[in-house]
């Protein structure tokens, strides 16, 4: 296999896995479950390259799994900018 296919697999894994450990620590330190916004972006990264990755090697379990993963991601990271511009709003609001 291709070195850079391999190394856009483990970077693609790295991000992917990365997403628990920032969710790990952002719910240790508000001692409740929570998702940071962080998570959404490692997701669709991670996600994503491993979407290029499984289409690459003609995976159509792994493709089928990363692309409908990678739909719920793009919908979050929505929800994420949609807040951030509800609170800029009313921050503006006199």
């Amino acid at each position: 296999m291709n070195t850079f296919w391999l190394i856009l697999g483990f970077t693609a894994q790295a991000l992917f896995s990365a997403r628990f450990i920032v969710q790990w620590i952002a719910s240790e330190k508000a001692k409740e479950s929570i998702i940071p916004s962080l998570f959404w972006y490692l997701s669709i990264t991670g996600g994503g390259l491993l979407l290029i990755y499984a289409i690459h090697i003609k995976d159509p379990v792994f493709i089928i799994g990363q692309a409908f993963g990678f739909l719920i991601y793009g919908r979050n990271i929505y929800f994420v900018i949609k807040k951030k511009r509800m609170k800029i709003v009313e921050q503006a609001a006199p």
